[in-house]
């Protein structure tokens, strides 16, 4: 009767809390600083993703390149990420006539959603920005050092997925046992993939706020905005895939719409994250507030 007890208590304590997050992103206009985020990053994908392809394909084989962009495209616009990948392919085969001022101008649109995503942070985490604001050269930085370490990111699971698929018809003996490694390459960049996926989101939950967020929270929010990502990128590409008439319905645009909803959808849970860590920090606050006055504010 008392793990009963125990147990109903934890879950009253859990809804409690979800209600609170879901509050403050209410109260906070999460949904519509979705949408603007969701917005500069389509129009940040394609730049984004043509430059650092630009640049690996000095030091890496293009086909392996387009073989791990597609596969994490995959996981945030489901079953429409081969038709962006043909698009970068199509830029790629005319980027000869991009020249300076087409680089600047790319690399300006690329860092746009990391500007806009800060720029959303700060009205979740506005208790902060009350309390120290930060440098405006230190946010202009803050996107190409994301998209550097990207590049570095993709060119390391590349080079690790081609090394696997050279072996991947043979086969491997452990203690006595026959092991087959035929798709250990595509098992190896899913891996790495989520991998990739809770460091990214604990990396921004870091970053973006103004001030300081603890390690402990930031990996909490990052893991939790990655499983309920899995969860609803399983359940999109099941929609997309029996359900939506998206295709009918918008036509030619169909892949620009499913893209939108899809990062909208992702950006959601990104957010959320970010109010769940920022419930947590109020929470400790006021925890503290008590313990110093001995009143409960």
């Amino acid at each position: 009767m008392g793990i009963l007890q125990h147990l109903n208590s934890i879950m009253q304590r859990f809804g409690v809390f979800a209600i609170r997050v879901l509050n403050g992103f209410r109260r906070n206009q999460g949904m519509l600083l979705s949408g603007a985020v969701a917005y500069y990053t389509l129009l940040s994908l394609i730049p984004m993703i043509a430059l650092t392809l630009v640049v690996m394909s000095h030091f890496l084989d293009e086909e392996q390149l387009f073989q791990t962009i597609s596969t994490y495209l995959e996981m945030v616009v489901p079953r429409y990420a081969s038709t962006l990948t043909e698009q970068v392919q199509v830029f790629l085969g005319n980027r000869q006539v991009i020249g300076m001022v087409g680089f600047v101008f790319m690399l300006f649109f690329s860092s746009m959603a990391f500007t806009v995503l800060e720029n959303a942070m700060s009205v979740i985490f506005f208790h902060r920005v009350r309390i120290r604001r930060r440098h405006f050269l230190i946010s202009a930085v803050i996107p190409y050092i994301y998209i550097s370490l990207l590049c570095m990111g993709i060119s390391i699971v590349s080079f690790i997925a081609g090394v696997l698929q050279t072996i991947e018809d043979k086969e491997l003996m452990v203690v006595g046992i026959s092991l087959k490694l035929a798709g250990a390459s595509r098992t190896a960049l899913y891996v790495f993939g989520i991998f990739g996926e809770v460091l990214m989101l604990t990396s921004l939950y870091l970053v973006m706020p103004v001030g300081r967020v603890t390690f402990r929270h930031a990996l909490m929010g990052g893991m939790l905005a990655t499983l309920l990502w899995e969860i609803t990128r399983h359940v999109l590409v099941w929609y997309f895939s029996t359900l939506s008439l998206v295709n009918v319905i918008y036509g030619s645009l169909a892949t620009a719409v499913v893209a939108l909803l899809s990062i909208e959808v992702a950006v959601i849970i990104l957010l959320i994250g970010a109010q769940v860590i920022a419930e947590f920090e109020r929470k400790a606050t006021n925890q503290e507030q008590i313990g110093d006055t001995g009143f409960e504010s």
